[in-house]
């Protein structure tokens, strides 16, 4: 098997699979109980949650635990919107996002608040001039992704956080991390709120997480009991929080390395797909080497990857969350709807190897040739 659908999820790494199986084990006590059982579970939690907030440069009271990216991008924007409406009723987001905070926001506008979209230029960065125009008194969040699941284009966050604080110092920055954990080097204090989800850098699914600096004020959008986490109430998984510490600090660890190997790997890709005149290569100098997204202008997307699955190969179209959907992402950046429909998305990781490389180029070449050689002859 090949695996190159990194972006959608990771495989389980060994090591935090054991962290996940011992914790499971010895770990039985509820956290939210009083008996010496609860408060070992406690403690575990406490531990780890330290850990995470050494790693990502943040406090510890600071860390809100979630089922995943998603749930925190609900968190953060319909939190913050709500527990600052007397501020505003003013959202800004971009046209490069995740399909789940498109859904939020038409939410969000559902109940009387309202959303912009920035524009971004040729090469997919957000367009600093509009957003300048766009921030208003009552703009209370924007939300700006660190980097794009599609294209894997990479945002300036630092200098996006400086616009917006000058046009408006109370206007808050949010940004989904869930592309750039592990892959990456990240500021967390870049933002005023950052979403990521374990499965990204193989941990077990369900676990997220969403930074929260502490002077950001959030309604709860669950309630219930439980001591551990007032914004996300009830009992805690000791076992994948645990793994989620395990496997944030291994995943940036040697990043810059990884990098580079990965940069390797997708310069090899990018000068085999230049060979044919058909296919449109949808990467700007701001993405990173992990994503890597092209255009099949002859083939439909969902062919050619079934097609490679018979070959046990694995890409996807778009983002996992909207599979088979226009890329809004190409769209925003190429302004082109047929290459926007004919996206798939290669996605690498420092365990991509450099021979399974080599044999998934063998086969695409094969499986291109037989597919448009079918396309032609049906035209």
């Amino acid at each position: 098997m090949i695996y190159l659908d990194y972006s959608a999820t990771t495989p389980v790494s060994f090591e935090v699979l054991d962290t996940f199986n011992r914790t499971t084990k010895d770990f039985i006590g509820n956290p939210n109980s009083l008996h010496k059982l609860g408060v070992k579970s406690l403690d575990l939690i406490t531990s780890a949650t330290k850990q995470i907030a050494d790693i990502c440069n943040v406090m510890p009271r600071e860390i809100i635990y979630t089922y995943s990216a998603t749930e925190a991008n609900n968190l953060a924007l319909i939190g913050v919107m709500l527990a600052n409406h007397h501020q505003g009723k003013h959202l800004i987001t971009s046209k490069l996002e995740h399909p789940s905070i498109y859904k939020i926001c038409d939410y969000l506008t559902s109940i009387g608040f309202e959303v912009s979209y920035v524009d971004n230029d040729q090469d997919g960065l957000i367009d600093f001039d509009h957003l300048k125009k766009l921030v208003r008194d009552d703009t209370v969040l924007v939300s700006i992704c660190s980097v794009n699941s599609e294209t894997g284009v990479r945002q300036p966050l630092k200098m996006i956080r400086q616009i917006i604080k000058k046009e408006n110092n109370n206007t808050l920055l949010h940004s989904d991390f869930t592309q750039a954990i592990g892959k990456v080097p990240v500021n967390f204090n870049d933002v005023d709120l950052a979403s990521l989800s374990g499965h990204k850098f193989f941990c077990p699914k369900g676990i997220g997480m969403l930074y929260r600096n502490d002077k950001v004020k959030i309604k709860p959008l669950i309630y219930g009991s439980g001591k551990t986490n007032e914004l996300h109430p009830g009992t805690p998984s000791v076992a994948l929080i645990a793994s989620f510490a395990k496997a944030l600090r291994i995943a940036l660890t040697d990043i810059e390395k990884r990098e580079r190997f990965v940069t390797r790997l997708n310069e090899k890709l990018v000068k085999e797909f230049s060979i044919h005149k058909d296919i449109q290569i949808n990467q700007t100098k701001y993405s990173i080497p992990h994503i890597l997204n092209i255009s099949l202008n002859n083939i439909k997307p969902e062919t050619f990857i079934h097609a490679l699955e018979e070959k046990d190969i694995y890409v996807g179209t778009n983002t996992a969350c909207a599979s088979g959907d226009l890329s809004t992402s190409v769209m925003a950046i190429y302004n082109d709807k047929k290459r926007a429909t004919s996206t798939i998305r290669i996605s690498i990781s420092h365990l991509t190897t450099s021979d399974e490389i080599n044999q998934f180029i063998n086969v695409f070449n094969v499986v291109y040739q037989d597919l448009n050689n079918l396309t032609t002859k049906e035209g």
